[in-house]
């Protein structure tokens, strides 16, 4: 138990960084585009760069932790994040904050594969749902934290010491990860002698993984929505503050993370019905942002429903990854959790340029009638995840 507990407690540090990471750009967006003069779309921009290195990495990344251990991939991860903070800290224009999804991207990339293949060789097979559980609540809360940990600092003493201060946050928490390297330490895959490229490759050809990544993809452009357009979304259809919005968010991600530590037992108690767990929440969460597009709530009503929005979301997420682990074939576990999570930024990198588009157009409502539409369709990707799963 103690030590469930504290490779658990770990890998959750560690994710909750990755999750603070996502959103060093979007949370500065009303001052870039005040500072350097930019537009919704040339901002989306920068995420769609963020999540295309993010995403393509991670694909590559879980054949290297397949091949080296999950622990060197962590702590490489830990310098690049620190890295783009510093970048950020001195940024002049465009292309600056360009750099600086660059190297956060390459920073995000491995935390994925490198977490579960942590979890699912450290963590005895009884507690895997509750560490998921863990898992995902942890990565809410590093959403949650930004918000606040970046107006704050921003009010105090400006945007450019609140990337000092991220920098510092990312090399205290990779000081904490080196003195506990022991409970991260991961057996690599045995290489067979006649292994080949080809072989390696084998899992890409089975249509479950392929229907878990359209499920990633789908889902996070909805989540992307939320991250990167609520805010200004809630300011121009209802007239609240910048201070109001960013709270709404922060209570989306903590509502989430509530839900994440609910959904641990659901999973638990659920494990052969996980698809079907995660369908019945995306479908809740749809709704509740078709209701946010019809303006009918007000402004208070409309935050209290998006910050709900996070309940439902959160609920399906352990069961998410359930689902994904019995899809997973024995020995490939960082591969098909890179190639699969690598939906994840796909979703996160097309969003913004489709969505920014409608933004820059006024097109507030329909935004999030969008993105509720997309999270309906992530629906019947995972009810296809559960079907092939069993036919497998």
């Amino acid at each position: 138990m103690r030590q469930d507990a504290t490779v658990i407690g770990l890998v959750g540090l560690a994710h909750a960084s990755s999750h603070f990471g996502h959103l060093l750009l979007p949370l500065l967006f009303p001052v870039f585009m005040k500072e350097f003069g930019l537009s919704f779309a040339e901002l989306g921009f920068l995420m769609t760069v963020f999540f295309v290195v993010s995403g393509t990495g991670q694909a590559t990344a879980g054949f290297v932790v397949d091949r080296i251990g999950a622990r060197p991939a962590l702590f490489g991860a830990f310098g690049f994040f620190i890295a783009a903070c510093l970048v950020g800290a001195n940024a002049n224009g465009y292309a600056s904050l360009m750099v600086v999804a660059v190297l956060a991207g390459l920073g995000n990339c491995t935390f994925h594969p490198v977490d579960f293949t942590i979890l699912n060789q450290r963590v005895s097979a009884p507690r895997l749902g509750h560490a998921f559980s863990a898992h995902g609540l942890t990565g809410n809360l590093g959403w949650a934290l930004a918000p606040v940990f970046f107006a704050g600092i921003t009010a105090l003493a400006g945007w450019r010491a609140a990337y000092l201060g991220a920098a510092l946050m990312y090399a205290l928490i990779l000081v904490v990860l080196v003195f506990n390297r022991g409970q991260l330490r991961t057996e690599v895959v045995a290489r067979h002698v006649d292994a080949t490229p080809a072989k390696d490759m084998a899992f890409m050809k089975l249509p479950v993984v392929w229907w878990c990544f359209g499920f990633f993809l789908l889902s996070t452009m909805t989540l992307a929505v939320v991250q990167s357009f609520s805010v200004s979304i809630l300011k121009a259809l209802h007239g609240v503050s910048f201070e109001a919005a960013t709270m709404t968010l922060t209570a989306y991600m903590l509502c989430g993370a509530f839900g994440m530590f609910v959904g641990g037992f659901v999973a638990a108690k659920l494990p052969r019905h996980s698809d079907r767990v995660v369908a019945v929440c995306m479908t809740a969460a749809a709704f509740c942002l078709a209701l946010c597009a019809t303006g009918m709530f007000g402004a208070t009503g409309t935050m209290v429903v998006l910050a709900a929005t996070g309940l439902a979301v959160g609920i399906g997420g352990p069961s998410r990854d359930m689902m994904i682990k019995k899809a997973t074939p024995k020995g490939a576990t960082g591969r098909v959790y890179g190639m699969v999570y690598s939906g994840l930024d796909v979703g996160f990198a097309i969003s913004p340029l489709i969505f920014g588009v409608f933004m820059d157009r006024g097109w507030y409502a329909a935004t999030l009638a969008g993105a509720a539409l997309v999270l309906l369709l992530s629906v019947g990707a995972a009810l296809g995840v559960g079907r092939r799963t069993v036919a497998a």
